[in-house]
């Protein structure tokens, strides 16, 4: 097994993002004062409990992947099944320690949740189509939530709430694309995307729809008037994007443009992440 294929099968920018994501919670949720060590442990827990839903996702999916993407670690022959779930082990071990570590039994609780429904969602809920998108566009929304907690801040807070729901709606409508562009591949689980289920025409429709949401619950701020203009100003540049690609899934709905359209969103949500921090200053 390579040190490279192994670090691979994690995804290290994507755990980075929900890391980063545990730090833009505790920022927006203005706590009193929060200890380095604490956003430390915070964004260890992100990362690695990412690291181990990013794994076990490739230990689940690994015949499909042989179909989507063969370049992926475990069908590229780069890191064998059995040394894939050592690696999910370590670090779900080293992501709920982080959590612990922090003294607070609401993180714990709240990062173990993040655990379970990373494996629910890879060993059962995948097949369900939709509402197994719900659960995986969770681990988008649950860091917030936990640098709310972590940090002692008011995680019920307006718009910290609302950047939950937008980083929610946004990965829902990611989901449903993406699987517009794995319908083969997903055929060999018996995965009930919306795409498999109803065509490619409606999936684009709903992760559309989705999209449109994610820009809705983003001026839910502007709205209650507690946006300040840095986020006022800002939040123009994310919501143009998905807009955007609402619109591109609609009028071309094929495999190549939902890869396209999934890789753009990403981005977006990078985008929303910068504004959000910006409308906490």
């Amino acid at each position: 097994m390579g040190a490279r294929a192994a670090f691979s099968l994690l995804r290290p920018a994507n755990c980075a993002m929900i890391g980063f994501a545990v730090l833009v919670g505790i920022f927006v949720s203005k706590p009193p004062a929060v200890h380095p060590l604490q956003a430390v442990l915070g964004f260890m827990t992100g990362f690695f409990v990412c690291a181990y839903s990013m794994s076990v996702n490739d230990i689940y999916d690994v015949e499909v992947d042989r179909v989507n993407e063969p370049r992926r670690p475990i069908p590229s022959g780069g890191v064998t099944v059995r040394g894939a779930v050592r690696i999910s082990i370590v670090v779900l071990v080293v992501g709920i320690a982080s959590a612990v570590l922090t003294l607070i039994p609401a993180a714990v609780a709240v990062a173990a949740a993040y655990a379970f429904l990373s494996w629910l969602y890879n060993a059962r809920a995948k097949q369900t189509g939709l509402p197994g998108n719900l659960i995986v566009a969770s681990s988008l929304a649950i860091p917030f939530v936990y640098g709310g907690v972590v940090s002692g801040g008011d995680f019920t807070g307006s718009l910290l709430l609302m950047m939950a729901m937008t980083a929610l709606f946004s990965g829902v409508g990611r989901e449903v694309v993406k699987a517009m562009a794995d319908v083969e591949g997903d055929a060999k689980r018996g995965v009930n995307s919306v795409a498999r289920t109803k065509g490619q025409g409606a999936a684009a429709a709903v992760g559309a729809v989705f999209f449109l949401l994610a820009v809705f619950s983003s001026w839910v701020p502007l709205l209650l008037r507690i946006a300040n203009p840095f986020y006022t100003l800002g939040v123009v540049v994310p919501d143009a994007i998905f807009v955007y690609l609402a619109v591109a899934i609609v009028r071309r709905h094929d495999p190549a443009s939902a890869r396209r359209v999934k890789g753009v969103a990403l981005a977006g949500m990078g985008v929303g992440l910068l504004v959000f921090v910006g409308g906490a200053l």
